[in-house]
């Protein structure tokens, strides 16, 4: 897995840099004299508009030099992918797609949602993953995984009493997740992240294949700390990426602000293809430590790979053949990240956009807006906390604890 980040003391963020970025001293932001009253909406507001007018002059003076000197740098600069550049897309080619493939069926997107029960006694993780389609067809898929800090009981009560506090002292609190509690990482997004992109994969029939977030999320890069489930992660996202190859990834919050920042500068129904999934990803590549001995096949070829090896060949073989772009469906829309494979990037872009355009004010994918409303509506919290109730009711849970459990729906 990637190391934890170290938590950074000192004087990183020196008076200057703050000054710099705020327009004001740390000073003056920490004297309570040159904070405004509540009551006084009106100076906050003229504030407020005032900012927003000089961060716009701003943008709009850097937009058509932008477009002009960093654009063709998108093609020319070293590495730069198959298709590298800005493409537009006409109105006419966005009905092509709707009619020739989003509303005929021939685009399947996937969306996942986890809900967690989060108690004393137990913990439950359900994941939840929908397929969803234009033509109407649907499914939806579900596990529960269970856990409980102490299994196996000793003999003597004192000692299992003793073992519970210790196993709990080393979690987080209730409905507290951990970077630390590896376990509920796991089990809150990877195993999600893993069945969404084998749903897609495996379950849907449609040529395309939509999904939400990057292909390789770094939850199953990394494993979440188990080595074993990051070999057969990349095994699966390998034939997704390299067998398939019709999919198109988008996610719904990135983070990347350069990216961002190139499609900011893109006109409505612009899209541009930047770099590959391996550039993109290289931080974590060169810097991440796969520790511990798989317990499952690491045999590719007939030859048996190392973990490091398998990391390495990863990135060579398969992550190199994802490019990543940026997009903009509308005037109103933000930009939108998106992954494709290198031979289908310009239709991947299309179906993007062409789906995006759907919901003007946003322009991210209506198809996975509709994949995450299934999701919330079959497998959302209330699928998981009324079989709950009931069996704890009929396993004869204290009074006070089923009454804890509902001051927490309130």
């Amino acid at each position: 897995m990637i190391d934890e980040p170290e938590l950074l003391y000192g004087s990183d963020v020196d008076a200057a840099t703050f000054a710099a970025a705020f327009g004001e001293s740390l000073d003056v932001a920490l004297d309570l004299r040159t904070w405004h009253p509540g009551e006084d909406l009106a100076a906050l507001y003229d504030r407020l508009a005032a900012e927003v007018a000089a961060a716009v002059e701003q943008e709009n003076r850097l937009l058509p030099a932008f477009r002009e000197q960093v654009f063709p740098r998108l093609v020319d600069r070293r590495g730069a992918p198959p298709g590298a550049g800005v493409h537009s897309i006409s109105p006419a080619e966005i009905e092509r797609v709707h009619q020739g493939l989003l509303f005929n069926g021939d685009v399947e997107a996937c969306d996942g949602t986890v809900q967690v029960h989060d108690a004393l006694p137990l913990t439950v993780f359900q994941v939840g993953v929908s397929l969803v389609a234009y033509q109407g067809g649907q499914g939806t898929w579900m596990q529960r995984l269970y856990r409980r800090d102490l299994r196996v009981a000793p003999e003597d009560p004192v000692e299992e009493a003793l073992a519970l506090l210790e196993r709990r002292a080393e979690r987080s609190g209730l409905d507290q997740p951990s970077v630390r509690d590896q376990l509920s990482a796991l089990a809150r997004r990877a195993i999600m992240t893993y069945a969404e992109r084998a749903i897609l994969l495996h379950e849907a029939r449609a040529p395309w294949r939509l999904g939400h977030g990057s292909p390789v999320p770094f939850e199953l890069l990394t494993g979440s700390g188990s080595v074993d489930l990051m070999i057969q992660a990349t095994r699966l996202l390998e034939e997704l990426i390299v067998g398939h190859q019709r999919f198109v990834f988008v996610p719904s919050a990135p983070a990347q602000r350069l990216l961002l920042s190139v499609g900011q500068a893109l006109l409505p129904l612009q899209y541009a293809v930047v770099e590959t999934l391996a550039e993109h990803l290289a931080a974590t590549f060169e810097h991440g430590h796969w520790r511990g001995e798989p317990t499952v096949d690491t045999t590719i070829d007939g030859r048996r790979l190392t973990v490091g090896q398998w990391v390495r060949r990863f990135h060579d073989e398969v992550a190199s053949q994802v490019v990543v772009g940026v997009y903009r469906a509308g005037d109103l829309a933000p930009p939108q990240l998106f992954y494709a494979h290198r031979d289908h990037a310009e239709v991947a872009a299309r179906i993007a956009l062409a789906d995006s355009v759907l919901q003007a004010h946003r322009g991210f994918p209506m198809l996975l807006t509709i994949a995450d409303r299934v999701c919330a509506s079959s497998l959302g919290g209330d699928t998981l906390r009324g079989p709950l109730d009931v069996a704890y009711t009929e396993a004869g849970a204290p009074l006070r604890f089923l009454a804890e459990r509902a001051s927490r729906y309130l």
